[in-house]
């Protein structure tokens, strides 16, 4: 079966392919791997993101977005080619009809990058869907309704909160802290507290395992490696969750400060909606431990993890691509 239409969640940390019929058929990171001399692409994708960190002088491994946007729009154009043709299997007889998921909170000038490179990497039409809007989509919310739903998606590069009625947004905010952010966050914390330096990877590593959004208590813990600061040697620690709750206090107090300001901007119809049914928080640092609890406490609204909330943003975006017509109006097209 050759895809006509693909839907693509474009994300800073990872990719996300979706066809309809098959589901989600690539899930990889956002890593492109190029020979400095002549910018030729060596690896995307999974083998890019074992280069980082370990390259020769000769070589860079580099994320071509930054904070959901495109910073290079060259190699995002070559990213973007690299997924479509592999998800179309390579067999190119016509052009596919690309849907692609954005920050809601991206200028014009940033929409029409995504969309030329998605022409240029080989689509017939390109479609903008936000992004709060297909993770409200894909998490089951009937946006469609005349009633209020608010959404969190946080992401790598960005978190967006919105409350969406009537199939568009009523009140939104885009602030660009996610997953990276905290990454980085728990890096810095290792620095100064213990005096080790860690690479990025181990530091997503320590958040996924022993991470949470409040004190557990419970406490878990885990061994990791790095190097001295003073000495410069590697040297191995204990850290604990803890470790990663005070690490992050600062990131997450940003994204419960955003979604504050989203409740005061909602209208108080939708607000009481809201109350009502709670909020749904997806993308992949909602798996933070107690996160949901930690919104909840700190709003007085309900908050609830999506199932699977890594997938939810491609899955509302397959979904409105199945069924264009009647997501017209949460839809921008752009031939």
């Amino acid at each position: 079966m050759i895809a006509k239409r693909i839907g693509i969640d474009l994300g800073t940390t990872n990719t996300l392919v979706h066809l309809p019929g098959r589901g989600i058929v690539i899930n990889e990171p956002s890593v492109v791997a190029l020979a400095l001399a002549d910018r030729k692409i060596l690896a995307v994708g999974i083998e890019a993101k074992e280069m980082l960190g370990r390259t020769p002088d000769s070589i860079v491994a580099l994320r071509p977005l930054k904070d959901g946007v495109i910073a290079d729009y060259r190699t995002t154009e070559a990213m973007l080619r690299y997924f479509i043709n592999k998800a179309t299997g390579g067999i190119r007889i016509f052009r596919p009809e690309v849907m692609i998921a954005v920050p809601a909170g991206i200028t014009s000038t940033e929409r029409r990058a995504v969309i030329d490179a998605t022409i240029a990497a080989g689509a017939k039409a390109a479609y903008i869907i936000k992004e709060p809007v297909a993770a409200a989509i894909g998490a089951n919310i009937p946006i469609g309704s005349a009633s209020g739903h608010m959404i969190i998606d946080v992401g790598g590069g960005t978190s967006e909160i919105a409350v969406i009625s009537l199939g568009g947004i009523v009140a939104n905010t885009s602030v660009r802290i996610g997953g990276n952010k905290l990454d980085a966050a728990v890096q810095e914390f290792i620095r100064k507290k213990y005096g080790m330096a860690i690479g990025e990877r181990t530091a997503e590593e320590m958040k996924i395992s022993v991470g949470s959004s409040r004190p557990l208590e419970e406490k878990l813990s885990m061994d990791i490696r790095g190097r001295d600061v003073v000495s410069g040697l590697p040297k191995t620690i204990s850290v604990t969750s803890d470790d990663v709750t005070e690490a992050i206090q600062d990131e997450l107090a940003g994204i419960v400060q955003a979604v504050k300001l989203v409740l005061q901007e909602t209208p108080p119809e939708l607000a009481a909606d809201v109350i009502d049914k709670g909020m749904v928080i997806s993308g992949g640092s909602a798996q933070l431990r107690e996160f949901d609890r930690l919104l909840s406490e700190a709003t007085g609204v309900p908050a609830y993890v999506a199932d699977d909330p890594m997938l939810c943003v491609v899955r509302g975006t397959g979904i409105a691509l199945d069924n264009l017509e009647s997501y017209k109006r949460s839809i921008l097209a752009a031939k």
